[in-house]
């Protein structure tokens, strides 16, 4: 009996080779995607810490201006993400009007969301980076790396309709199974990206070497071959992806399918946007402890990114695989399937927070800064990895339950958390004692272990199973 009992289990959270297979032919190529822009991400960090004498403040000032827009782009994830629901259950029920449609509606609310943003950023980017130099530092290195966190910020401004305009292809083209064409997008744009980088960081065959201001212009270049790359892809392929057909002729949607989208999107962009100015915010309360804190974490969040792309990956691949299911109307197989990926999603978490592990005391010795931020940075490094499994498992406990359109339920388990008990701690914590920066996170990573037994408890009582398209 304790034998067929385990067995048991095991076939509840382990699935057989079909079922691997399957997962990973939507996620590899997510993988692939986030692993390679974060590598180079991580060369864009490396680059830009190493040009100049003001190589600290020329990483700080990028650091700063990358968190404020990291709010922008979980925004337009959110708005994307929220009508993506009905698109992946579209596409299950076999409904091509209902998928062009939500298209339709990603281009259009993406595009004014973007605008909306470049006026914001133009208008505030000055008193909005200020916030985050307040911490132990002198003047200079604080006027210098204002300077460079609103140049850096002001280029990168030219390339946020093209990314809202990415995102409503690329996840149009994902939400519908097809997952390898956004990653080779993707691809393209990294070379370019990483080609502009090593011309205009350090002024290469004669250009001028423009340091962090070049890295800008790179990523900018780089976001309009992407898009250029996903538009032609699917106006040639129009029998694989019908949704495209007459996208673009009467470029209007239902009245009440708009009412439709609004109600099941606002709630998951505002989560995003709430969790993003959430994690701002705690950045800056580290920053309130020490300047040096900034860089330190922006080494810490880039290897961070680079080793999550696995569960990262397996998360969206949980919403893409479960959405579908749920809009074919299996429930029960959506169950199965859901509490399955979440299983594999934290074996990914345990393998590479080991590796986080590995590489924390060797890997901030790649940037040219001081002892105190590699020191500092390294320690960062070390707690995330050891608490990357709990992330994983919120992880895929979020997108599974936000594949049923339960997103008034995601908001609260999500960004509602955050400002609850999150933010507060930081902020207490920066502004009323002498914890150090160590300890400050360390206290945040296990108040979120809270969120990781709701998020399982969540999934555990099926509330999220639901069909919105039928």
């Amino acid at each position: 009996m304790p034998l067929m009992t385990a067995k048991l289990q095991k076939s509840k959270y382990i699935g057989d080779k079909a079922f691997y297979k399957m997962v990973l032919t939507i996620a590899v190529p997510i993988m692939v995607q986030n692993g390679i822009s974060n590598f180079v991400s991580l060369l864009d960090n490396l680059m830009i810490g190493r040009v100049g004498e003001n190589a600290t403040n020329a990483l700080s000032g990028v650091a700063i201006a990358n968190q404020l827009m990291f709010v922008f782009f979980l925004l337009i994830f959110g708005a994307t993400a929220g009508v993506g629901i009905f698109t992946a259950q579209y596409h299950g029920l076999g409904d091509v009007k209902g998928v062009r449609e939500t298209f339709r509606f990603k281009l259009i609310a993406n595009t004014i969301l973007c605008m909306l943003s470049i006026l914001v950023f133009y208008r505030y980017s000055e008193p909005l980076i200020s916030l985050f130099l307040k911490g132990e530092g002198t003047p200079e290195d604080a006027a210098e790396t204002l300077e460079i966190g609103l140049s850096y910020m002001h280029i990168m401004l030219a390339g946020l309709i093209p990314v809202g305009l990415c995102q409503a292809y690329s996840g149009t083209l994902r939400d519908t199974g097809q997952t390898r064409v956004p990653m080779i997008a993707s691809l393209i744009a990294i070379m370019v990206n990483l080609t502009g980088n090593a011309l205009l960081i350090y002024g290469l065959f004669g250009l001028p070497a423009l340091g962090a201001a070049g890295a800008a212009i790179a990523t900018v270049i780089s976001r309009f071959v992407e898009l250029g790359v996903l538009v032609v892809y699917t106006e040639t392929h129009k029998e694989q992806h019908p949704f495209i057909v007459g996208a673009f002729t009467h470029f209007t949607v239902p009245g009440h399918m708009i009412k439709k989208y609004i109600l099941r999107s606002l709630p998951l962009m505002a989560n995003e946007t709430l969790w993003a100015l959430g994690n701002t915010v705690m950045s800056q309360s580290y920053s309130y402890r020490s300047l040096d804190a900034v860089a330190a974490l922006n080494i810490q969040s880039t290897i961070w990114n680079l080793l999550g792309v696995a569960f990262l990956a397996m998360g969206e691949a949980v919403g893409i695989v479960v959405g579908q299911i749920l809009g074919s109307g299996d429930m029960d197989k959506a169950k199965d399937t859901a509490r399955k990926m979440i299983a594999f999603t934290v074996f990914c978490g345990v393998i590479f927070g080991v590796g986080m592990l590995v590489v924390a005391p060797f890997f901030p010795m790649l940037y040219n800064t001081t002892d105190t931020i590699r020191e500092m940075a390294s320690s960062f490094i070390f707690i995330t990895g050891v608490f990357m499994p709990s992330v994983s498992c919120m992880h895929a406990s979020y997108f599974t339950i936000r594949s049923g359109g339960n997103t008034l339920v995601t908001m609260l388990f999500d960004s509602v958390f955050v400002w609850a008990v999150s933010v507060p701690t930081a902020f207490v914590l920066s502004r009323f004692t002498q914890l150090s920066v160590f300890y400050m996170l360390l206290t945040i990573q296990i108040l979120d272990l809270i969120k990781c037994v709701v998020g399982i408890l969540l999934v555990r009582s099926g509330i999220w199973a639901k069909n919105i398209v039928k």
